[in-house]
């Protein structure tokens, strides 16, 4: 009998396993692109960036922001190493002002300022995008 749903989805933060759960499709943000999972996809390991994960089926997928990090896909598991992992359905409002907070914090004016403000300014974005805000 064929399994219903054949692809093994895994998110682990530093702190915790945010997800363990059996799906159809996955779509990883990659730093270069968004890169789709369906079932017996070869393997590959990439780095990812800041955006939103998604998994399940076509309109009903569920979605997850992801602060970079690295995923692998071998053997039907897809596995999500990320510095931060928030679902979309826990993103409130407290949410957003903590990220508004964190894109505030980054004043300075060299390079290496500029593009922790921009990092910061992508992550507030895609949290905004996934709370509806």
């Amino acid at each position: 009998m064929a399994e219903t749903r054949p692809i093994h989805l895994v998110v682990i933060t530093p702190e915790r396993q945010v997800l363990d759960e059996r799906t159809d499709a996955v779509v990883i943000p990659a730093h270069d692109g968004e890169l789709g999972v369906l079932k017996d996809r070869s393997a590959l390991m990439c780095e990812l960036g800041i955006g939103q994960l998604r998994y399940g089926p076509p309109g009903q997928a569920r979605r997850l922001f992801i602060d970079g990090g690295f995923a692998q896909v071998y053997d039907n598991t897809v596995t999500v190493l990320t510095n931060r992992a928030v679902a979309a359905e826990e993103i409130k409002a407290e949410t957003v002002r903590a990220f508004e907070g964190e894109v505030e914090k980054h004043t300075g004016t060299d390079a290496e300022a500029r593009a922790a403000r921009e990092a910061a300014q992508r992550r507030l974005s895609v949290v905004r995008s996934l709370s509806g805000a």
